[in-house]
């Protein structure tokens, strides 16, 4: 049975439900790439001066950032909610990104509720580019992040109850383009031109004899986006794009550190001049334990049901990374289908972000987050308990004191 104090935080959320909603499935209609996020934005501003709640726009000096704060009666812990409300060129929100927006916003809202008669802070962190760009990279580089103690934040999942999953881990992912410039030429007399084609396939015949050297959970993957325009014509320009995942950041660096050495050979071998583009590395993921545990009984509290990943399963990346270094920070997963066959990235999945599975589970979601964070700003014992798994956790070449 929830507490007084957790049950009013709930009531306030629960009040809140065709607000909240509405501003998902806001978010939702108007899909907006990673930094172009501003009528997202705009829905969750205007949504929250509904509540009284001022944010700060351009944080960080990223347009589609945001912060708002409430503080509480005196010094205490600050814990943020995060939230993604970035989409998926061609694909809308097939990641659920909306659901987690107002999923936070309803968090921020209901502790926000409560704050007068605790001590500490909470912020809401509007963090944008999570599918590409590395806004919570650059928010962390940016100082956005100082002053912040723990870090809450939920995504949305599949696959029904076996897939809500507690301190699931993440590979480290980076990406790489480069792009060759030769000289054009008739195909009848190639030695008059410098064919930019061929030095994209020698990168990646190169990283091919470089394969078997690659660790276990080392992968890297290359397209050609541009390689030509006819067959009788030398191709003068190529761009190929690869994406590295690895066990540690530390690991995907040395990668792309190879695959600059494979450029660099490629451009030697062939005359056609390299230009290299690399996005910042999004960071493994070390969930703080202790914080998934309580999150896991505050949702327990509300008839939801969670569980540990299976040992050995793959899963992708997210810039949550780079902060779960940084501070101790959750990003747990609640399914909002329970159709397994519907993949996460999918124009299916984003079609199931905005039915009511997902709005039921963005709401008790919201919930569940709001009461740990009461716990982090009421338990001392917790918070001692988060940050020594943290620095546990974290390796030690990361800096962690």
């Amino acid at each position: 049975m929830l507490s007084r104090e957790k049950q009013e935080i709930a009531d306030r959320i629960h009040g809140l439900e065709e607000g909240l909603i509405g501003l998902s499935h806001e978010i939702h209609r108007h899909p907006e790439i990673g930094f172009q996020e501003y009528k997202a934005v705009d829905a969750i501003e205007t949504y929250l001066k509904t509540q009284g709640v001022e944010i700060e726009r351009n944080y960080c000096e990223i347009p589609t950032s945001f912060r708002a704060v409430k503080k509480g009666r005196g010094k205490g812990p600050v814990v943020a909610f995060l939230a993604e409300y970035d989409a998926l060129r061609g694909v809308g929100h097939g990641c659920g990104h909306n659901v987690i927006a107002a999923c936070a916003v309803g968090a921020f809202l209901g502790m926000a509720s409560k704050m007068d008669q605790y001590d500490g802070e909470i912020w809401l962190l509007g963090t944008p580019a999570e599918e590409g760009g590395a806004g919570k990279v650059l928010m962390l580089e940016r100082s956005g992040f100082d002053g912040v103690e723990f870090a809450l934040m939920m995504h949305p999942t599949g696959g029904g109850v076996e897939r809500n999953y507690i301190n699931r881990g993440g590979r480290a992912s980076g990406s790489i383009t480069v792009s060759f410039r030769g000289k054009s030429a008739h195909s009848s007399v190639p030695s008059a031109g410098i064919n930019a084609l061929s030095a994209a396939i020698s990168v990646f015949n190169q990283i091919d004899m470089i394969r078997p050297t690659f660790g276990v959970q080392d992968n890297v993957n290359g397209v050609i986006l541009e390689g030509g325009t006819a067959g009788n014509i030398i191709p003068e320009f190529s761009k190929c794009e690869f994406c590295i995942r690895a066990e540690t950041m530390k690991r995907a660096d040395e990668l792309i550190g190879m695959i600059k050495g494979c450029i660099r050979r490629a451009q030697d071998l062939t005359g056609a001049a390299a230009e290299i583009e690399t996005e910042p590395i999004y960071a493994e993921r070390y969930p703080c334990l202790p914080l998934c545990k309580a999150f896991k009984e505050n949702m327990g509290e509300l008839g939801i049901s969670m569980c540990y990943p299976k040992p050995g399963e793959l899963f992708g990346s997210s810039d949550i990374g780079n902060v779960s270094i940084r501070i101790p920070a959750i990003h747990d997963y609640l399914s909002i289908t329970d159709d397994a066959s519907i993949e996460a990235h999918s124009t299916e999945y984003a079609r199931v972000a905005a039915e009511p599975k997902a709005d039921e589970i963005c709401i008790l979601g919201a919930e569940g987050l709001a009461m740990t964070a009461f716990d982090i700003l009421t338990d001392g014992k917790l918070r001692e308990e988060s940050i020594a798994y943290h620095k546990e956790i974290v390796p030690a070449f990361y800096g962690k004191e």
